[in-house]
This record gives structure tokens, C-alpha cells and sequence, in this order.
């Protein structure tokens, strides 16, 4: 979209320097062009082919100065004696070209011709821009088209800002940013004839598709040419002035925004006009005289005989085309709904000035003015406009009313504004603001200040809540003027303490130097019973395959396919661990889901498993917890033990029975450890205790004791703990031996390694042998005897 400096000049009385009044339309999202200087009106003064080029054709330009100069031109939609914009040798082009004296195929070429995209006038690069007749030899190009001093504006419009597409828009909004007053004035036109209405009828058969058509007739359109300033705008804007009729028509659309369409009315039968959906493979010539097929969904324009005769919002259709004998003409300017009219120009591949509007939605109500200004337009051509504008109503889109929070509005955009300048920005841009009617809800009232309703203007479809309004304060305020600052929020997406244990326990059993293993925490019907567990696994009704269609209920079985599948594979002595969810069937109708915790240590015997749980306890400062020797499920009889804290049990530990391990096919001993982590995250966690690491010598004594088999090894290693107080460093189980007949039926040998070490001293030989018999006898009130 692009417009001059003087239209705009139009509707508010905007003055400054370019650059200036740049910097203000910048700060709404556009960006300026000058228009390119050393470019003149030269005349086409002969054609001729090109000797080695089919291509390329000679042109001979008559530039004003009594010297014909020869153009290499690839373009052939000139005549002799059309006016074009030539650029001399030495013009710099606004792409950077610079222009030079050039040789293209042998022949000379001491200039170009120019299209209107080259120009940076418009989008046709179809051809060679041809300039009205009339224009003055060797004239300054902007001076020839009355733009001269004037700026061209380049505006970057974006797709949610249909009302920018238009002249009136954008001075509207640089009267608002600039304080300045702004006048949008009634047409002036006086009317003569009989009422339109006798000639001309409307009928909408599709109001979801069309929300308004309005129509006026205009007479003695025979011979009529626009104004000069007209066409030359249209020329500064790259729109190639085509009739009387269409220029005019485009004029409006640029000022306004609102597309029309003229319509011969002598090839309208009795000037009646309707709008309906297409049916499925309908057909319709338009005016580039191309037959398009139609779907169901697109939107026609018909006659009194229900024929086809335009395609509703994208373009008109041939038969009922304007021409220079039209002597009356049915104006039509209409409201068509956004969606259909951008699947209708997708689908066929026609994209145009108006279609490009319609799609982003024009106002609903400006239709009637955009026909009165075209009369008006056309009046010094001696057009004769009828009375009575003809029209007939769909669904037009209602005109929404916001409630605004002031408070809201400075949260949104980092200012302090007040409630009196937040309404200098936007009642200026046509927002309606008054207090908010009745009581606000009490989610209104979560931001301090007034609470508004703001009626949004109709040429304004894309504002319909309240961030759209902010949106407006803060442009009309400009973004520029509000400070840069960093949000303050609150940090959100941090661990909780149980997910930071969680991970904690995680990095501990990585540390012990175990592999941490993923299996699927679905099992096959059988696998809990093959490790000995209870089948009262919950069965998912919809598995994706019948293999995993239990929930588990222990970590246990995919451990174990884990250390079998490697052992399989020559890879035995594997030490995996699993942190991950079970599901228990509950008492509701929902299982109860715990996280737990295993370890399986496959070539390792049970002691391995309590020496890695009393690390990992002391490591996540888990409560002391009781290691009672009781057999369990799955579990071996003789080497299986609970956990008990608290008076719960809260794991097992020892080594799998030697039936599950041959039911998986694993040859060897597996120490198990397996734990409700959740439980012991939730209720079983104390102080993390911390000494320093002394820097004296310490002693080693081991001590083997013979102890019945019904005593645990756990009350053995609690007396010596006791027994050697602060001086204990390390308390190690390293030996465990039976021999009935050296030992006793029912008994067994266990061998500790204690290391003592004070904080302060080096121990002597007397203070080690002090503790050393103080071990002895209290492992003695135990039952147990020391070996010789």
C-alpha cells in the first residue's frame, strides 16, 4: 500500500519534514520511498526488431531535446507514440542500477524503459508503464505526474490491519499520533433523473456470504475522463490508468478501502441484480476473458435470469463489462465475508487490489459513502448521478463492545499511563470509551483502576478483545516512549524437594557405579508369579500387545529379564538399578501408584545388598532403619530381609531364591535391593550429619564372632556400633562361614573390620585395645561368642 504525502494532506492538515512525518508512520509500522529522480516523459518514435533477438525490439525515444535515442526493450506492449518514463544514462535506479550506455546482441542501448515496478510505483511488471497523454517531453517524471516535492509512503501493512489499507486509515492514525484534527467530509453531489429504484433491484439468496449490497446508477458515463490529478495518482501509486470508469473505481479503493464494481447496465436485463452461492461446476468468463469453473462454496453475482455474471469479491465477469459506449452504469459496492472471499481467490489464483480488502475485512458501513465520493468524483466528467441508493442487508458482523481494565493496560505494556491519556489514544482512532455498565465481576476487579467499555469502530474487524485494545493504547502511545525494563515474574518451572530427592538418589546410585535401566513398565501375564510374587498384577483392558498387558506391582521382573538378557549374552555380573512407578490395585477404582526404588547386583551375594543400603541410606540421610532377617516372597529363605522404619516395612533386601533366578535362566547368585522410595521421601528422612575428616592415623581390628543362626547380623553390627562410639570411621562385614562340625549345628561365622580414628590424636595401642574388648563383650550380651 502506497500513498502520497499530499492526499493524506487531504483529511488532516499534517505538516513537517519528510523525515519527520517518516519516523511518526514508522512508529506505526511503515516505512518511506522517495520517488526516483532522473527519470523523464520520452515518446515511443519508432519500433523495430531486434536484427539478432527475437526477445528484444529497437525502440526509438524521443526524449524532448530534438535527439532520438535507441532502447534495447524486451517489453512489446508499446505503440508508437505512447509516453513512457525513460531513464537517461547516469540515473540511478531504486534498486542501486546504475544506468549506463550498453551493448545488448550488437546493438546500442543509451537508456531504459521503465515499468512501474522497476519504478517502485507499483506491482505491474508486466510491461512498460504508459503514461497518460498530454505530459510535457523530457519533464522530471514526478514533476510530469503533479507528485513533484511530494513524498511517496510505503506502507508495511500488516495482515490484522485491514483499515491501513486506505488513505483515510492511515491519516487517521497520523492524526491521532500528532494531535492533530481529523475530517473525513460527506460527499458533496446532487442528483437528477428518476430513483434509481426504478431501474435497478437488489436481492441477497446468500446473506452469510454477503452482509451488504449497495447500489447507485450513474448516467452520461459516455466519453467521460477522470481528472488529471486522479490519474496521475494513480500513476504515483502504480496503478496504470485503464477508463473513466475503473480509474475511478480504484481511486475510492485507495482512499477509502472500500473495492467497487461497475456493471453496463444495458447488459443487466432490467437492471436487477442478486447474489447466491455458485453451484457445483458452474462456469463464468471474466473480465481477463478466462472461463473459471466454480465450486458450491464461491460466491456469485447474477442477473434477473439467475446467470452468472461476476465472482463475488475477487472479479467481475465479461458479459457485463464497462465500455467506452457505456452510457449508464450500475455501481455496486458491497460487504462480502472475509473466509469465503480468501478461499475463493486462492483456489482460482486471483489475487487482486480488491480481493486483498475484502479478505481482510472492509468496514461494514462505508459502502453508501464510497458510492456518493465516486459520484462526486465523476461529476466534472458530466456524470448525472440517479437518487435513491438501492440495497439490500445480510449478516453484517456485529460491532463489539470490550470491557478494558486500565489497571490491565499498564500491566500489559510496563507504563503508569493514566486513565484520561489511555482515551487520548484511542478515542481519536474512532474507540468508543464510557464507564463500564453495572457491577464488575470480581475477576474484573483483580487490577486497580476504572473498568471501561470500548466500542470498536467498524472499519476495525481485527480489535474484538481486550488485548487488542492495549494493543491499540500502546501504539498510539508509541512503544518507543515506554521504558525498556526486564519482567519481574516469579521463577516457575523448579524442582520440587521430593523431585530434587528423587534425582539426588538417582545421582548416588550412578556414583556407586551401577547402570541405570529402563524396562517397560508393563508385563506379560506370569512374569510377577515367575518371580515368586503375588499375581494380583491390574490387567490393562486395551494392550497393544498381549505381552505387555499387565501392570507391574514390583520392579523386580524387569530387572531380572535385565540381567538375564545380558547374561545371554556373555555379559554376567551386570549391576542395574531402576527408579520408576508400581501400581498396586487400591482400594477405589483407581490402582495405588508408588515410586520405588531396586537394585539388582547379579554375581553378588546378600551382604552386597545391605552394604549398598546402608550407603545409600546414609547418602539420602534416611532414618536408621531395622534389617530383620524374615523370609519374603521371591525372596531366598535364608538370606532375605525387610526394612523396617518406623514400625513399617519400607523394602526387602538379600538375594533372589535361587527358583526365580533359574526361571529367568540366570546361573548366578543376584543380590536384591528394593525400596518404597515414596514412602521414604514422604515420612523417613532426618538430618544430614557431616564431620570432619580427621587428620590422624587410624587402626584396623577385625573381630570374628560365632553366632547363631537365628540371631541377624543386623543386631551384631548395632552393638559393635555402639560399643565403639565416636571413634568408629567404618564398620565392614567382610566373611561369613558355616561348618557344623567345627562350629555347631545352627551356628555361623561373621568377621567384622572396624577402623577406628580420632579427630584430635592419633589413638594408642591401649585406647584401641579399650574399645576392641569393649566390641567383645557387648556382642557377648547378644548370645554370640568370639572365635578363636
Amino acid at each position: 500500500m502506497k500513498v502520497l504525502l499530499s492526499w493524506l494532506q487531504e483529511f488532516t492538515p499534517v505538516e513537517g519534514s519528510p523525515q519527520g512525518i517518516a519516523d511518526d508512520l514508522s512508529d506505526l509500522g511503515l516505512a518511506v520511498a522517495a520517488a526516483p529522480a532522473g527519470i523523464v516523459v520520452a515518446r515511443v518514435a519508432g519500433l523495430r526488431p531486434h536484427p539478432d533477438a527475437d526477445r528484444i525490439q529497437l525502440v526509438d525515444v524521443d526524449a524532448g531535446d530534438g535527439e532520438l535515442r535507441q532502447v534495447c526493450c524486451g517489453a512489446f506492449n508499446m505503440a508508437v507514440g505512447d509516453l513512457v518514463p525513460f531513464a537517461t544514462v547516469g540515473t540511478t535506479m531504486p534498486s542501486g542500477l546504475e544506468i549506463g550506455r550498453r551493448r545488448m546482441r550488437g546493438q546500442a542501448s543509451e537508456g531504459m524503459l521503465c515499468s512501474a515496478v522497476e519504478l517502485e510505483m507499483g506491482p505491474d511488471a508486466e510491461g512498460i508503464m504508459i503514461l497518460p497523454a498530454g505530459l510535457e517531453l523530457g519533464d522530471d517524471l514526478t514533476a510530469a505526474l503533479g507528485v513533484a516535492g511530494d513524498v511517496l509512503f510505503d506502507l508495511e501493512v500488516n495482515p490484522n490491519r485491514p483499515d491501513a489499507l486506505s488513505v483515510v486509515g492511515v491519516a487517521r492514525d497520523l492524526a491521532a499520533r500528532r494531535g492533530l484534527p481529523f475530517e473525513l467530509p460527506e460527499p458533496q453531489v446532487e442528483t437528477s433523473g428518476a430513483p434509481a429504484g426504478e431501474s435497478s433491484s437488489v436481492e441477497i439468496l446468500a446473506p452469510d456470504l454477503c452482509g451488504r449490497f449497495s447500489v447507485r446508477v450513474l448516467c452520461n458515463a459516455t466519453g467521460a475522463r477522470p481528472p488529471p490529478l486522479l490519474a496521475r495518482r494513480l500513476l504515483a501509486l502504480g496503478m496504470r490508468p485503464l477508463n473513466f470508469v475503473v480509474d475511478l473505481s480504484n481511486y475510492v479503493m485507495l482512499e477509502i478501502g472500500q473495492p467497487s464494481h461497475a456493471f453496463d447496465a444495458d447488459l443487466v436485463p432490467g437492471g436487477a441484480l442478486g447474489v447466491r452461492r455458485a453451484t457445483e461446476g458452474e462456469q463464468v468468463e471474466t473480465l481477463d476473458g478466462v472461463v473459471r469453473t466454480l465450486n458450491a462454496g464461491d460466491g456469485v453475482i447474477v442477473d434477473a435470469s439467475d446467470r452468472a455474471i461476476g465472482i463475488a469479491g475477487v472479479m467481475g465477469g465479461a458479459s457485463v463489462e464497462i465500455s467506452a459506449e457505456t452510457q449508464v452504469v450500475l455501481l455496486e459496492a458491497a460487504w462480502w465475508n472475509p473466509p469465503d472471499i480468501a478461499r475463493t481467490s486462492r483456489r482460482l489464483g486471483l489475487r487482486s487490489e480488491a480481493s486483498a480488502r475484502f479478505e481482510a475485512g472492509v468496514d461494514p458501513e462505508i459502502a453508501p459513502w464510497a458510492l456518493e465520493r465516486f459520484a462526486e468524483l465523476a461529476a466534472p466528467g458530466g456524470v448525472t448521478l440517479a437518487p435513491e441508493l438501492v440495497q439490500a442487508q445480510g449478516h453484517l458482523p456485529p460491532r463489539p463492545t470490550v470491557r478494558v481494565r486500565t489497571g490491565r493496560v499498564n500491566a500489559i505494556l510496563g507504563t503508569d499511563l493514566t486513565p484520561p491519556e489511555m482515551r487520548a489514544c484511542l478515542e481519536p482512532i474512532g474507540f468508543g470509551v464510557s464507564a463500564a455498565a453495572g457491577e464488575p465481576s470480581p475477576e474484573l476487579r483483580s487490577y486497580p483502576g476504572e473498568v471501561w467499555d470500548v466500542t470498536v469502530p467498524s472499519w476495525r474487524p481485527d480489535s474484538s478483545t481486550e488485548i487488542d485494545v492495549i494493543e491499540e493504547v500502546g501504539r498510539l502511545w508509541s512503544y518507543s516512549r515506554i521504558a525498556r525494563t526486564v519482567p519481574s515474574s516469579p521463577h516457575s518451572g523448579g524442582l520440587t524437594a521430593r523431585q530434587r530427592s528423587r534425582r539426588r538418589a538417582h545421582d548416588v546410585l550412578a556414583g556407586f557405579g551401577l547402570m541405570e535401566a529402563m524396562p517397560l513398565p508393563f508385563l506379560a501375564p506370569g512374569d510377577l508369579g515367575r518371580c515368586g510374587l503375588p499375581a494380583d498384577g491390574i490387567t490393562v483392558t486395551n494392550p497393544l500387545v498381549a505381552e505387555e498387558s499387565v501392570m507391574r506391582t514390583s520392579l523386580r521382573p524387569g530387572l531380572l529379564k535385565a540381567v538375564a538378557y545380558n547374561a545371554a549374552r556373555r555379559q554376567p555380573g551386570v549391576a542395574l538399578f531402576e527408579i520408576g512407578h508400581v501400581h498396586a490395585p487400591g482400594d477405589g477404582e483407581l490402582p495405588a501408584e508408588s515410586d520405588h526404588l531396586a537394585v539388582a547386583l547379579a554375581g553378588r551375594e546378600a551382604p552386597a545388598a545391605a552394604a549398598l543400603w546402608e550407603r545409600l541410606r546414609r547418602a539420602m540421610a534416611f532414618v536408621p532403619t531395622e534389617v530383620r532377617n524374615e523370609a519374603t516372597a521371591g525372596m531366598h529363605p535364608t538370606r532375605s530381609a525387610s526394612l523396617i522404619a518406623g514400625g513399617e516395612t519400607v523394602g526387602v533386601l538379600g538375594e533372589i531364591d535361587p527358583a526365580v533366578s533359574e526361571a529367568f535362566d540366570i546361573a548366578e547368585r543376584v543380590a536384591w535391593l528394593e525400596c518404597d522410595l515414596g514412602r521414604l521421601l514422604e515420612s523417613h528422612v532426618g538430618d544430614s550429619h557431616y564431620r570432619q575428616p580427621s587428620r590422624f592415623p587410624s587402626s584396623d581390628i577385625d573381630l570374628a564372632f560365632v553366632v547363631d543362626d537365628a540371631i541377624p547380623a543386623a543386631a551384631v553390627e548395632a552393638a559393635l556400633r555402639e560399643a565403639a562410639g565416636d571413634a568408629l570411621v567404618t564398620l565392614h562385614l567382610f566373611d561369613v562361614f558355616r561348618d557344623a562340625d567345627r562350629l555347631g549345628p545352627g551356628c555361623r561365622s561373621v568377621a567384622w573390620r572396624l577402623r577406628l580414628q580420632a579427630a584430635d590424636r592419633t589413638l594408642t595401642d591401649a585406647e584401641v585395645g579399650e574399645i576392641r574388648a569393649a566390641c567383645i563383650e557387648a556382642i557377648a550380651t547378644t548370645g554370640a561368642t568370639l572365635r578363636d
